[in-house]
């Protein structure tokens, strides 16, 4: 084994994290998950084979809306599986949309959940269902390896539906860098899909992760600008596209994003990523493997809340973690090229490619598909011979329709009140929501459940301050690892305890800065206290074109920090 690689086994084991021994005992990501699921006294699946079954992209929850009930009866609680697909780029083909529909229909709670990393999640999944279940989503040519768990998850791509060519050629990078970078145990097959394991009892190598894998999650995000949609500065790495008309001529490479931190802990926090240099397109996956490699090799083992790739380019600095990449690819970046954002949001309705082909971008609320909008879209998946492409802010492209594909599908659209006409506020079209209660054990607070009946209060207000058509980025998170990406919005909300939730102003319209704590544990009262005068005063003071976020700024709005320290544009150190 190559030294470097094996670098996070030179402490003994106990010196480490609790989690890194199970992964390095874990037999390459197989031990307890097949004995959990054959025991038949317990709908859970025990010990710590639910930490290994993440990288088979699998949660083990409960529904804690009965929490209570079971206790009082005597009962462990009411178990259930969420699974989460590896869909790189986040394209789906009609046939594969209607085998996740039967899939979510006979093993799952009938319903599809669209993630912010364009992917879909099952939800309710009991555990004698959990092995049918990834077996039909084997059979429509899609796993869920890799979609949870210390690796390389979900890599997202602009779906840019309008500029067709520079999509497929982007889009098979993205493809490519999630293949290369898939674990490579045969466990998921032997355990999910029966293949035979191999004689002797001696299972392959891991080449690019070893045997404990990375230190926490990786996130990579490819992106084309003028449209930041997929929250590039939100990734540990990022490539921005560099493309001459539909020519794509290259990357601007950035490293250190992520989102998560923990409440009462100032170690902790969000950070947007670097920018750090160019790449061509013939070595992004190189640049990809080397980036994984060094956090590999020099991320946190010890402290897990301490273990994401921004701490360690905190910790050692921009400049030495540029120097040990190209040491490491034995070469050094390209300049890095101009870009500009000018917005994160998804243009909804009909769209007309260059090519004549359309395009329909859904609304779907907080991502979740479900009752009649899941009629419809299976409908139109019987009829569309283009793609499904999933976005990163929770909505659905309906891409490449033929234009004699398309009168037959806006009819449907129109039938489920699904058209251009749908009433949505531009408040509603640019917020989302992660999933928490009842089935995320992480969450503090509501989010999916309750963020709709939020919005439409915030509206009677914007209404009333003459704001009903002004776009405002507001997301929820129900606790705050910010899996919504509340921290770079224009009003965010991470929740600390039922109804409670710290409000964060400021960020930026393109996702270009993190927004800054304002509120803390306030229920919704105090929310709207809050924000009706900061809505008010945006209406008479604001300048032409000036988004919220930015005038909250400049109108020092949010100069009052509570705890943290301001962000600047690109990046955060830990003051």
């Amino acid at each position: 084994m190559d030294r470097d690689r094996d670098r996070d086994l030179s402490q003994p084991l106990e010196r480490l994290n609790p989690a890194e021994t199970v992964k390095a005992l874990s037999d390459y990501l197989r031990d307890g998950i097949a004995e959990g699921l054959s025991d038949p006294l317990t709908g859970a699946i025990p010990g710590d084979a639910p930490q290994i079954l993440k990288f088979h992209g699998i949660y083990q929850q409960d529904d804690r809306d009965l929490r209570d009930e079971r206790r009082h009866q005597k009962l462990e609680p009411g178990f259930e599986f969420m699974v989460r697909l590896r869909l790189p780029g986040g394209v789906c083909q009609p046939w594969q949309w209607l085998k996740l529909d039967a899939v979510a229909r006979r093993h799952a709670n009938a319903t599809l959940r669209l993630t912010t990393r364009q992917t879909f999640q099952f939800h309710g999944i009991l555990k004698g269902n959990l092995k049918p279940a990834i077996q039909a989503i084997n059979a429509a040519m899609i796993d869920t390896l890799g979609a949870c768990g210390d690796d390389n998850r979900g890599v997202l791509c602009s779906p840019i539906p309008e500029r067709s060519a520079l999509h497929a050629a982007m889009f098979p990078l993205t493809k490519r860098v999630s293949e290369h970078l898939m674990p490579q145990t045969r466990a998921y097959h032997e355990i999910w899909l029966d293949e035979t394991p191999v004689a002797g009892g001696i299972h392959a190598e891991e080449p690019i992760y070893g045997r404990t894998y990375l230190p926490r999650k990786f996130k990579i995000a490819f992106v084309v600008p003028p449209d930041n949609d997929v929250d590039v500065f939100a990734n540990d790495l990022g490539f921005i596209a560099s493309a001459e008309g539909d020519t794509l001529a290259g990357f601007t490479v950035c490293v250190g994003g992520g989102m998560g931190r923990t409440d009462n802990e100032p170690a902790t926090y969000p950070r947007l990523a670097d920018v750090i240099g160019f790449c061509t397109p013939d070595q992004v996956v190189a640049v990809a493997e080397q980036v994984v490699t060094l956090q590999r090799d020099f991320g946190d083992r010890v402290e897990r809340k301490h273990a994401r790739m921004k701490y360690t380019i905190d910790d050692r600095g921009l400049d030495w973690f540029k120097q040990e990449l190209e040491r490491r690819l034995g070469w050094r970046l390209g300049e890095a090229r101009p870009f500009a954002f000018t917005s994160n949001g998804d243009r909804l309705g009909w769209l007309e490619g260059p090519d004549g082909l359309s395009h329909y971008t859904l609304f779907v609320e907080n991502g979740r598909v479900k009752g009649e909008m899941m009629e419809a879209l299976r409908a139109i998946a019987g009829l569309h011979d283009g793609e499904f492409r999933l976005t990163a802010n929770q909505n659905l492209i309906i891409a490449n329709i033929a234009p004699n594909r398309r009168a037959d599908i806006a009819a449907v659209l129109d039938a489920y009140g699904l058209g251009e006409t749908r009433p949505l506020s531009l408040l509603r079209r640019n917020a989302m929501a992660c999933v928490a209660l009842p089935t995320c054990g992480l969450a503090m607070a509501e989010s999916e459940r309750y963020l709709p009946d939020l919005l439409t209060k915030l509206d009677a207000i914007l209404t009333e301050c003459g704001l009903g058509d002004t776009p405002i980025i507001t997301r929820m998170s129900g606790c705050p690892n910010g899996c919504s990406r509340p921290y770079i919005a224009e009003i965010g909300f991470s929740g600390r305890a039922p109804g409670h939730y710290n409000l964060y102003l400021g960020g930026g319209f393109h996702g270009q800065r993190l927004a800054r704590l304002y509120l803390e544990n306030v229920g919704e009262d105090r929310i709207l206290d809050a924000l009706t005068p900061l809505f008010r005063a945006y209406a008479a003071e604001r300048q032409v074109d000036e988004h919220f976020g930015d005038f909250l700024l400049r109108a020092g709005h949010v100069r009052e920090v509570l705890s943290g320290t301001p962000s600047p544009e690109i990046g955060r150190g830990p003051g």
